[in-house]
């Protein structure tokens, strides 16, 4: 039996084109920790088509949100769960390793801006 999502955790952040392998890296890492804990998915986007056309639509593309850089990318990635409940008893183990990982050394510097990083979770309406 397989579950689908009906909570996600998401995130839109800002990645130096020359730390995407060392982001990369450290997204891997968090896919297994979380995946390890039970998140149903975990997934890393790298921006492509920041800029569609949308005739007739006005929007606020990705670029102008989060105030790119051409030396810049922007990431969406997001982590899915069964419920809020589910995501909140994942996140908890999960920050208990980071911790316990941490402890003695310490948490190297983030490959992204997080001054420019939005998060928040949210209930899956349509699927």
């Amino acid at each position: 039996m397989s579950f689908k999502a009906k909570y996600v955790d998401a995130f839109v952040l800002v990645v130096p084109k020359d730390k995407v392998a060392a982001y990369k890296k450290m997204a891997k890492g968090g896919s297994e920790i979380w995946m390890k804990h039970g998140a149903l998915s975990y997934r890393e986007c790298k921006g492509d088509d920041l800029n569609p056309e949308m005739k007739g639509c006005p929007y606020l593309p990705f670029p102008q949100l989060t105030k790119l850089k051409p030396s810049e990318t922007v990431w969406f990635s997001y982590i899915e769960y069964k419920s809020k409940a589910h995501r909140n008893s994942v996140n908890k183990k999960v920050m208990k390793e980071m911790e316990k990982e941490f402890k003695d050394n310490p948490m190297p510097s983030m490959p992204f801006d997080s001054k420019r990083m939005s998060y928040g979770g949210f209930t899956v309406e349509v699927s």
